[in-house]
């Protein structure tokens, strides 16, 4: 490819995108008391998932602790189903269908990681009418993905590619993909009219870097900034992030056409992760759920949005129950306004069980209540806000999920609202529906300008903000476009999770030790 054209790839990128998992999680399956489908002698388990990942054969056991484990990649922010089959086998045969089935059991990735120690143990199923025994899942994150690398680089007598004065130069790093194709992961900045550059140290994920292989190539090529974007090219070079970690020696300057750069320092340092706080015991998220009345055509768009995004948040919350809470209605007896009343109708205990249980009580409120406006957001997010101030020492997150059809009338004092939540330890989805103008929800969601209030500024982004019309596709297929709304909604809640705890110097619990079964003896495998 022409370098010229190749620079396209050099003004925006987020060096964490080309799929590059957030984490990769190992996952150790056991089982107990499984059925006996044998008459004279134990079962010998083999398991199999949807995923199409097959486990060793255990010979003659109830109770296998199987010794292959299965590496999936974890995404917070999406449903990723697991399905798992334990048979019987038999015989050599590679067909499941040929051996005696003991049962079954579906979950998903965020319930494993969600458990207490992200070791899960759930019932298996599947044969009317007997106990087919347990299943035990447990998740370890991959090391390798908590790794954050600082280095910095200098050149000496770069090729000057301005007639008149010296060059700009700067570099970009590349990592390469499977299908040998490369991935733009960082960009330094372009150090002003020299042909001795010295870049300033930059941090990068190892993931981003080299998604956790060590040795596969990265590429860097040095350019002389132009002010027109036709910068020049002045010459690359390879290297691997296991050459690099040696630091600086003769085997990190590179040669690049007629000029050299080096590697002046390198140092990599653990992270803590979201996964490392959800395992040391975090009490899960309380997502509260909130909205402004509707039409009944707009119900089943609510509906939706609040199923796409509270079945995910749920398999982090320990107990399933949500409080839910409704704003823009006159509310019986008497026609009262209220902008933040339990939807259950219960205001000792707005809680309610599960996403379903949060639909039912919507359904029920709808019978009871007289929609009215204006729509004021400040007294639902202070509400949030309320519980959040209780629990700053880490143990608790707060997700308040708002689904609205409404402008917003009260925008100043919700920015108030805002500025003040980012201190605590919560964040906030908005989901819009309808075809109302969006612009101060845009507003809210501080991607571009960072909220502020009276002259103060967020000190998080807290605010998530899309338009449920943008996952409509032109065919109708929901379950696809609600999976992209979730998805949307959700990947920024890992990183205001950890700038919150960052903030406040938190560190996670320690993980419990790991699950290690009674009794535990030698397997011999097949």
């Amino acid at each position: 490819m022409d370098k010229l054209e190749d620079m396209s790839s050099v003004y925006d990128f987020d060096p964490i995108t080309g799929n590059i998992p957030a984490t990769k999680v190992e996952i150790t399956v056991s089982c107990r008391n499984l059925l006996d489908k044998d008459t004279f002698s134990k079962s010998d388990p083999c398991e199999s998932s949807i995923l199409l990942f097959k486990t060793e054969v255990i010979d003659n056991t109830l109770n296998p602790d199987f010794v292959r484990k299965y590496i999936l990649d974890y995404f917070f922010e999406e449903k990723q189903s697991l399905r798992f089959d334990l048979y019987d086998v038999d015989s050599k045969s590679p067909d499941l269908s040929k051996h005696d089935f003991l049962g079954q059991m579906f979950c998903t990735l965020g319930e494993i990681v969600g458990s207490p120690a992200s070791r899960l143990e759930k019932p298996l199923g599947g044969i009317p009418g007997k106990k087919c025994g347990t299943i035990v899942l447990s998740a370890e994150e991959l090391s390798n993905c908590r790794d954050s690398a600082t280095m910095q680089f200098c050149a000496n007598k770069l090729d000057k590619k301005d007639f008149f004065g010296k060059s700009d130069p700067f570099m970009v790093f590349y990592r390469s993909n499977e299908d040998g194709t490369f991935t733009i992961c960082h960009k330094t900045e372009v150090v002003k009219n020299t042909l001795n550059p010295v870049w300033q140290p930059f941090t990068i994920p190892v993931r981003a870097l080299c998604n956790g292989d060590y040795d596969r190539t990265i590429k860097v090529e040095v350019y002389d900034w132009d002010r027109d974007g036709s910068h020049d090219f002045i010459g690359d070079f390879t290297t691997s992030y296991r050459e690099l970690a040696r630091g600086q020696s003769q085997f990190n300057v590179y040669e690049v056409s007629n000029s050299r750069v080096t590697l002046l320092s390198f140092s990599v340092e653990s992270e803590f992760t979201f996964l490392d706080y959800i395992k040391g015991g975090m009490k899960g998220f309380l997502s509260s759920t909130s909205l402004h009345y509707m039409n009944p055509y707009q119900l089943n768009a609510y509906a939706m949005a609040l199923k796409a995004v509270g079945e995910i948040i749920q398999d982090y919350d320990s107990d399933k129950m949500f409080p839910a809470l409704g704003f823009g209605a006159k509310l019986p007896p008497d026609g009262r306004v209220s902008h933040e009343f339990p939807l259950n109708g219960n205001i000792e205990n707005p809680y309610c069980n599960g996403i379903e249980g949060i639909l039912e009580a919507y359904h029920q409120s709808l019978r009871t209540v007289q929609l009215y406006g204006p729509t004021n957001f400040a007294p639902v997010v202070n509400h949030v806000a309320r519980y959040a101030a209780a629990v700053q020492d880490g143990s608790q997150y707060f997700v308040l999920l708002i689904i609205t059809d409404g402008v917003i009338s009260d925008m100043a004092q919700t920015k108030e609202a805002i500025v003040n939540g980012a201190k605590l330890p919560m964040s906030i989805i908005i989901v819009g529906v309808g075809q109302a103008e969006f612009d101060a929800m845009v507003e809210l969601d501080g991607d571009d300008i960072r909220i502020s209030s009276r002259g103060k500024l967020a000190e998080r982004d807290i605010v998530q903000f899309v338009p449920f019309r943008d996952y409509m596709d032109r065919t109708g297929n929901h379950v696809l476009s609600m999976a992209r709304l979730a998805k949307d909604v959700l990947a920024e809640i890992p990183d205001q999770f950890i700038s919150y705890m960052k903030s406040r110097g938190i560190k996670p619990n320690p993980a419990p030790p790991p699950y290690t079964p009674p009794g535990h003896t030698h397997h011999t495998q097949i």
